[in-house]
């Protein structure tokens, strides 16, 4: 990943991410002037105590660098750790995109796009949209799995619930 992630820190700067593979080294956090942080390891912050049972060469870690402008904070897991993270941050943005926009959204006919959702009692999703001359031709879904396709002018308003973003 790089710095045009779309990631960025509570003031809207860009932050880079920097993820690499099989990482060992313990998770840490550096402050802005570079003192170590808490650690995903030990909570208390510094390294965690060796124990005589620890095996010597740790599994391998997945490394997370994140580098705003204000500091750098390295983060390792595990592999099960990752999986599990980015289950979490797919399920968030599925979320995200799915929940009602705060108001309905008008478009033009010629304007729709596939994924988006109709206005109405009953779902219906944009499968395809096809101009032909100054009539657009819209492929809608139901809920229920049903397809049909209508005739639109291309500059007929349609009302929609969610809009999925640009590129999708």
């Amino acid at each position: 990943m790089s710095s045009g992630t779309g990631i960025t820190d509570a003031d809207g700067r860009p932050v880079a991410v920097t993820v690499t593979a099989g990482e060992h080294l313990p998770a840490t956090a550096t402050t802005a002037n570079g003192a170590p942080s808490a650690t995903a390891d030990s909570p208390g912050g510094g390294p965690a105590p060796a124990t005589p049972q620890e095996d010597p060469a740790p599994a391998p870690r997945i490394g997370i660098r994140l580098t705003p402008p204000t500091g750098e904070l390295v983060w390792s897991c595990t592999p099960e750790a990752a999986r599990g993270l980015a289950a979490e941050l797919l399920r968030a943005a599925e979320e995200t995109e799915n929940a009602p926009a705060g108001r309905p959204v008008t478009v033009e006919a010629g304007r729709l796009r596939r994924g988006d959702v109709r206005d109405g009692d009953r779902a219906m999703t944009v499968e395809s949209a096809r101009t032909d001359g100054s009539t657009v031709h819209v492929t809608w879904k139901s809920g229920a799995g049903r397809s049909w396709t209508q005739a639109y002018a291309a500059d007929a308003a349609i009302t929609l619930k969610r809009r999925l973003p640009e590129g999708r």
